[in-house]
């Protein structure tokens, strides 16, 4: 396989930053477009042929150098019991949250019979293009997910875990405790059949304030990172004034959102590697700014331990030509 990603997750010198983007699979292709028309979300991501086509979709059109499988966060629900299903302009609704502590789960169906269509997935990518670019597995965590579960849907301020948290901790930290078990064995699934680098997306733990991410969160994160036989990212939005806590969770590389300044984090993480952290929305702008915008982030990253990025997903809208931008600039360097 190429391994530029794998060297620069590990912290190595890089003769150019490798690059690939959250969510670069999905709407903001016409391919994905034209294909959702004959299978629905939930039926595509548990279709491994179908899947394996959208997520080789980017590796037609830009040659990244991590190809992220098509898949979902709450996929890991269903061996917990919890099914769900999307609603157009929704989200994904859980069919019956936890609502009281008698509904949290103790314990899960095996990960490998529940979730086999996923090693079917990464069997597929790995025959076809596991010779030529790195492979990414990932996992919504347990805060994340936890955030669904009570909730039933998606929510802005995630207030409805927060407030289970307040009148249930104990309930609340054995929900985090068997998720994040489910979670480990479904990252470490993953690379048995071909990751070779999984991301840990807890996106909306940085809505807990320090202490609480700090006792709940943080030590999941640690078991979960710590049992994987691969390189491991951890993604939490809005934490740039807490670094230190996702440094502390032992992953080998800290995605950054767009909020943060890409020069700061260097100074306050050191060479720890890094994963970023371009504003998903620069790529509305004219594809010279696009070049001259991403090469700034290169250039602040350094060439040790940098995997160029967005600071979150790829926008629905966002044109084809932007993202080409994007990647041939990463691509461009020479060091």
């Amino acid at each position: 396989m190429s391994d530029l990603l794998a060297r620069a997750a590990r912290g190595e010198r890089t003769e150019r930053p490798p690059v690939w983007l959250m969510r670069q699979a999905g709407r903001h292709l016409p391919e994905y477009r034209r294909l959702r028309e004959e299978y629905d979300f939930l039926e595509a991501v548990t279709t491994p042929e179908v899947a394996a086509e959208i997520t080789l979709l980017p590796w037609d059109r830009y040659r990244p150098d991590g190809l992220v499988m098509f898949s979902d966060i709450l996929t890991i629900l269903e061996p917990l019991g919890f099914a769900y299903h999307i609603e157009s302009g929704k989200g994904p609704v859980i069919d019956e949250p936890v609502s009281d502590p008698a509904d949290v789960p103790d314990t899960y169906d095996d990960i490998e019979e529940s979730l086999d269509y996923v090693g079917d997935l990464l069997d597929r990518l790995d025959a076809r293009v596991g010779d030529e670019t790195g492979l990414i597995g990932f996992a919504g965590g347990p805060f994340t997910l936890a955030s669904y579960a009570i909730a039933g849907h998606p929510t802005r301020n995630h207030y409805p875990a927060r407030q289970f948290k307040a009148r249930h901790p104990e309930a609340f930290r054995d929900l985090l405790g068997t998720f994040a078990d489910a979670v480990r064995e479904f990252l470490q699934y993953q690379v048995d059949h071909g990751a070779d680098v999984v991301q840990l997306f807890d996106t909306y733990a940085g809505v807990l304030p320090p202490a609480d991410y700090r006792e709940f969160i943080q030590p999941l994160h640690r078991e979960i990172l710590a049992d994987v036989d691969a390189p491991t990212i951890v993604f939490v939005r809005n934490m740039g004034g807490r670094l230190d806590q996702l440094a502390a969770t032992g992953a080998d590389v800290v995605s950054l959102d767009w909020t943060v300044e890409m020069g700061a984090a260097r100074d306050q993480l050191g060479d720890r590697p890094v994963q970023g952290n371009l504003d998903p929305s620069v790529l509305f702008a004219d594809p010279e700014i696009v070049r001259e915008r991403t090469r700034e982030v290169i250039e602040q990253a350094g060439p040790r331990g940098h995997i160029l990025n967005l600071g979150h997903g790829v926008n629905k809208d966002t044109p084809v030509a932007a993202v080409e931008a994007f990647v041939e600039t990463a691509k461009s360097i020479e060091r």
